[in-house]
């Protein structure tokens, strides 16, 4: 019997997201296969209670909330809707339990990891290559760390989260089909500090 193959979205553009990494500054690369879970619920329900107890906490509230429960990473997308992303290999424990704290009741849950691959972009000069190509205001005033917001970069329809409070680090979670051309804009907008130009 042939073994399971899965190969994400960039897997042959690894050394190109390396090559384009500026030491010290800037650092582009694809964290494939991460768990991503789509739950929906009525957040005023009890059932909601019930699933953010198990998933490690309370799910977000608040428009672009983002809550860290564990290794998991819980987004908030709309006033009922959340997506769950986790390590690999987590999609079906989470499925396994949000489904038994709905306990029937209305909601959904659904395993979406395949739809979108994730970039992490981190460093001093992250802010400033998202900035090229993002209408967002991504000042930390603005874009606080554990925030996320659907918009547009370089014309590819991302999630963008923030997630460190010490030093710039973004996700950028993209459809598949837009992986390459996102990471074709990205090697190419960050050009500039690979030669040096526009030192922090």
């Amino acid at each position: 019997m042939a073994e399971p193959y899965a190969e994400s979205p960039l897997a042959t553009y690894t050394d190109v997201l390396e090559r384009s990494s500026v030491r010290g500054q800037l650092r582009i690369a694809e964290e494939p296969f991460l768990a991503q879970v789509t739950v929906r619920v009525d957040p005023k329900s009890p059932a909601a209670e019930r699933v953010g107890t198990a998933l490690g906490g309370m799910l977000p509230n608040q428009s672009g909330e983002v809550v860290l429960a564990g290794d998991l990473t819980v987004l908030w997308l709309g006033p009922d809707e959340w997506l769950v992303v986790g390590p690999e290999g987590r999609d079906r424990d989470v499925q396994e339990r949000v489904t038994a704290a709905l306990d029937g009741e209305h909601g959904a849950v659904v395993d979406v990891s395949a739809n979108r691959t994730v970039l992490s972009v981190t460093g001093p000069r992250a802010r400033d290559l998202l900035n090229k190509g993002c209408a967002l205001d991504l000042h930390p005033r603005a874009f606080e760390s554990n925030r996320c917001a659907q918009t547009m970069l370089a014309r590819a329809g991302v999630i963008l989260v923030r997630r460190d409070a010490e030093a710039p680090s973004f996700w950028l979670l993209v459809r598949s089909s837009f992986a390459r051309y996102l990471a074709d804009w990205l090697v190419d907008a960050a050009e500039e500090y690979r030669s040096g130009g526009g030192e922090p």
